[in-house]
């Protein structure tokens, strides 16, 4: 059963979300992050979230504030707000009777779980997908004069998805202080890293540089042919699949 929900960000902002109940209640929970611009709609998403409401999992995928249905300015978007928001969403779903979390995203919602679940200390087990682990560079995706723009306006523009967005240098300054690498190497609870050997905005080599910090903890699956957003039917389907099954393990270990 989906059911859409709103809770509040502790900036007094609404997000939205769409809640994913098994037939019976679970104790067992998974939130999920979006990446970049994008909404809690993303197929990828979608699809994973049901997968595992299918295998006994409440699963939340909600819209960071300034994405999607969620109140607040784009323009506000750091690391750290998004993850007090993850935060927030694992204090919402214990309140649906919820005590095992895992924490799940794709692209830029991979490193704000693993940064939330780092936080924590209370999440089991986390799945990123498409995720660039081997250290943030939030400037990537702006040309040069862009970020000659940034450097002496401290604001960018840019269009993403159809949206005219604009970021502060609030956004790439708060970056900078997590140290991806560092807490790979630190990690104690299980993390599970999905990626495509042909996604054209992270490359895979990501994904192996981040598999090699910490081969004990971290389990790495290449999907062969998957672009970024795992657009293919196939690939989404055989991304749910081994995501939702490898969180139905972890919850017996």
């Amino acid at each position: 059963m989906d059911e859409l929900i709103h809770f509040e960000n502790r900036y007094g902002e609404k997000l939205t979300g769409t809640l994913h109940r098994p037939d019976v209640p679970s104790a067992h929970g998974v939130i999920f992050g979006h990446c970049f611009t994008c909404t809690r709609h993303t197929s990828i998403l979608r699809q994973i979230c049901q997968d595992l409401a299918n295998l006994g999992f409440i699963a939340l995928r909600f819209d960071f504030s300034g994405n999607g249905q969620s109140e607040g300015e784009f323009l506000e978007s750091t690391y750290t707000k998004q993850i007090s928001e993850m935060e927030t969403a694992a204090d919402l779903i214990t309140s649906y009777g919820v005590s095992w979390i895992g924490m799940a995203g794709h692209s830029l919602g991979a490193s704000v779980a693993l940064l939330t679940a780092a936080k924590m200390k209370t999440v089991m087990a986390v799945s990123v997908l498409a995720g660039r682990l081997s250290g943030l560079t939030p400037t990537h995706f702006l040309s040069k004069d862009q970020q000659d723009e940034l450097r002496q306006t401290g604001e960018v523009f840019f269009n993403s998805r159809g949206r005219a967005l604009q970021l502060s240098t609030s956004f790439f300054s708060d970056a900078k202080q997590f140290d991806l690498p560092k807490i790979l190497r630190s990690l104690d609870c299980p993390l599970l890293i999905v990626h495509g050997n042909q996604d054209e905005i992270i490359p895979v080599t990501e994904a192996v540089k981040a598999h090699q910090i910490n081969p004990g903890v971290i389990e790495l699956k290449v999907i062969r042919g998957a672009d970024h957003m795992f657009s293919r039917k196939d690939h989404r389907s055989q991304v749910a699949g081994l995501v939702a099954g490898w969180f139905q393990r972890q919850i017996s270990l």
